[in-house]
């Protein structure tokens, strides 16, 4: 694929952004210096870089953010988007019918779905995702190292959960039993994984984290098991927990126990983990969450889809719980777009909250708030010292007309796609597009996966 480099040693000065949101109180009008891969100066307005510079790109039409960060996502699911049979249910439903359509996933199915879940990511300013990979039928045992490929390919940072099924319906779980694992293959998988993949430090392409899928599809000694490995290996752990009422009543019934009251007991409640959804606690609960630094992705757009409810991430926060976003599975959202993700946030907690949440604030939780959570200390701000990994939107499409402050206009006229997208100071999109993607041809050859996926 072709990238678009600038010299790794020379200095670039991203100069005079129309306006600039750096999740923190640093003022970035006069724009910001990036020089071999990391942000080296911040420039309030009619401030000069300290040094020269050998590039400049002038920002002046461009609103300028950390590169956005999603916390949460099915990336095989762009399969499955606005399927007939499932476009009206709720999760159970809606996932015992989509079960067996998944088990059918070959390798280049994973392939075509993760570059599309990647490049419509990028393509909305999303510089660093997060994927929940838990279904590994046979054939497809090397799933993780298909996305490592992918992400790669595309220069962007991902952390890959190495999910599991181990709860089939044999026993009482929800998926198919084609779909569930031996305890001892995917402890053996984990480990294989993190020891090739893993990398540590402020600039890590590729994090592995433990992600046993959800209290109704994995057993206590999975979760438990996977907790001692991510302690031994230094990586974090990643669940599904508390998105709907039955998942608490499935855990009432099945073990005896509310949701953090489970896992508590399986060495869980600790701030090597994150929770996708977080929907359904009590103040209790949060406060328990809070004392542990336990984070949560809030999936806006897919709580609404399926009607799960709607997370208390103002509670949450005040609590000490650190909070992103996620646009979940792209057959539960179903885009994979994270400035409009952030869009849904804020008026989903402002529904909850009033009018008084902040545009600010959605946007720190898709930015700072999102790095929290997957502890990438280098990334979700402009300052010095973090990773230029940036997203630049431009306001000149109709629906910006007649708008009149930028930062609000960006979620309040509904943006959906960035101009430039910058990671580890490199160029990935330019122009509103994927330099050397073939956009085309990969919506010809993923949808005609698509049909042959739900057509068996």
């Amino acid at each position: 694929m072709t990238l678009v480099p600038h010299s790794p040693a020379s200095r670039l000065w991203i100069r005079n952004p129309q306006a600039a949101f750096t999740a923190n109180a640093l003022d970035a009008s006069g724009g910001l210096v990036v020089s071999e891969g990391i942000i080296v100066e911040v420039l309030a307005a009619g401030q000069q870089p300290s040094a020269p510079c050998q590039n400049t790109f002038d920002a002046g039409n461009h609103v300028l953010l950390p590169g956005l960060i999603n916390t949460h996502h099915h990336f095989y699911q762009t399969l499955t988007r606005a399927w007939g049979p499932v476009a009206n249910a709720p999760l159970f439903p809606w996932l015992q019918n989509l079960y067996p359509v998944w088990a059918r996933l070959t390798p280049k199915d994973l392939e075509l779905a993760t570059t599309v879940a990647l490049a419509e990511l990028l393509l909305s300013g999303c510089t660093t995702a997060a994927d929940h990979h838990y279904l590994f039928p046979d054939g497809l045992e090397h799933a993780i190292d298909i996305e490592v490929d992918v992400v790669r390919g595309l220069g962007m940072r991902a952390t890959l959960t190495r999910g599991s099924m181990t709860l089939g319906t044999d026993d009482g779980g929800l998926p198919p039993q084609s779909t569930v694992q031996a305890p001892e293959v995917v402890l053996e998988d984990s480990e294989r994984l993190i020891g090739q993949y893993h990398e540590r430090g402020a600039d890590a392409v590729i994090q592995i984290a433990l992600a046993p899928c959800s209290p109704f599809s994995v057993t206590k000694e999975i979760m438990a098991e996977s907790a001692l490995l991510a302690e031994r290996l230094d990586v974090r752990l990643h669940t599904h927990l508390a998105e709907t009422l039955d998942e608490e009543e499935f855990c009432k019934e099945m073990f005896g126990l509310r949701t953090v009251d489970y896992l508590d007991s399986v060495g869980w409640l600790t701030d090597r983990t994150w929770l996708g959804h977080g929907i359904h606690f009590s103040d209790a609960e949060i406060a328990r969450l809070g004392a542990a630094g336990t984070a949560v992705a809030h999936c806006p757009t897919s709580n609404m889809r399926l009607a799960s409810g709607t997370a208390r991430v103002l509670e949450l926060e005040d609590a000490g719980v650190p909070v992103g976003l996620g646009v979940d599975g792209s057959a539960s959202n179903d885009a994979s777009n994270m400035i409009l993700e952030a869009r849904q946030a804020l008026y989903l907690q402002r529904l909850r909250y009033g009018a008084d949440v902040p545009v600010e604030r959605a946007l720190a939780w898709a930015t700072r708030g999102s790095a929290a959570v997957l502890g990438r200390d280098g990334l979700g701000q402009l300052a010095p010292g973090m990773q230029a990994d940036l997203a630049l939107f431009r306001l000149d499409d109709l629906r910006f007309s007649g708008s009149h402050d930028p930062i609000a206009a960006l979620l309040l006229c509904a943006a959906e796609r960035a101009d430039r997208v910058m990671v580890g100071g490199q160029w990935r999109v330019v122009d509103g597009q994927i330099p050397g993607l073939d956009i085309a041809g990969l919506i010809a050859e993923h949808s005609a996966a698509a049909r042959r996926l739900v057509n068996g």
